[in-house]
């Protein structure tokens, strides 16, 4: 089968890609990108993989699935192209992110600073069309990333992972599964639907380092100006 990762997650999810579950998936992903418009672009859909591979997972930020609006998503939860205007649940990131650590608000909400110091940007479902959120749940991403999400939990190598929302709060089972050596933070989806129901003041960021630092771990570099 043609490689799909140029790093250790080939290897990590070689099996999965075999499965039943995984072909069919392929399938219907390909047919909604020859009828439909969906996001991310086709070859961005695996972008959090390319990004940060698997030895180098620090952090894991879990979102649901990718923006639907037209040049926004490009497969890391939560970020968009330089030039991109932020989208609501990103603005709000940001201002916890300036609350927490006093970084200013940037310009670009293009995480990949983020990515390139072990944050893997991961959502549970990864494609969408066009204006139609959850468009694409139920399909078979969700098998895929909560065999990610067990892969990484079964890691000696401790993980801080990041559940915001009760989408990525349901996945907490699979990771205490394997271990109980894993960090785990909880908070509201930071959508303006949620954000102020506990999003805002829950200091994500310095708690992120805060446990890297006690771990022995480089801190991220959160600031992005």
């Amino acid at each position: 089968m043609k490689k799909v990762f140029n790093n250790d997650w080939q290897e990590i999810l070689q099996d999965e890609f075999e499965k039943t579950y995984y072909k069919n998936l392929r399938k219907f992903v390909a047919e909604e990108y020859s009828t439909k418009i969906v996001y991310p672009p086709i070859d961005e859909v695996m972008s959090a993989f390319y990004s940060v591979p698997y030895k180098d997972v620090k952090v894991v930020i879990l979102g649901q699935d990718p923006y639907h609006g037209p040049g926004q998503a490009h497969g890391m939860c939560f970020s968009v192209k330089p030039g991109v205007p932020h989208p609501p649940s990103l603005r709000n990131i940001f201002l916890e992110l300036h609350n927490d650590l006093g970084c200013p608000i940037p310009k670009d909400g293009y995480l990949m600073k983020w990515a390139k110091q072990g944050v893997f940007l991961l959502n549970t479902v990864l494609t969408v069309r066009q204006g139609e959120a959850n468009s694409h749940k139920g399909m078979g991403w969700e098998q895929f990333t909560d065999t990610v999400i067990e892969k990484l939990a079964e890691r000696q190598d401790p993980i801080v992972f990041v559940l915001w929302g009760r989408p990525a709060q349901m996945k907490r089972a699979i990771i205490q599964r394997k271990g109980s050596h894993h960090c785990i933070l909880q908070a509201p989806h930071p959508s303006p639907l949620s954000a102020h129901r506990g999003f805002f003041g829950s200091r994500p960021f310095s708690k992120i380092n805060a446990q890297l630092i006690e771990w022995g771990k480089e801190p991220i570099d959160w600031c992005l100006t």
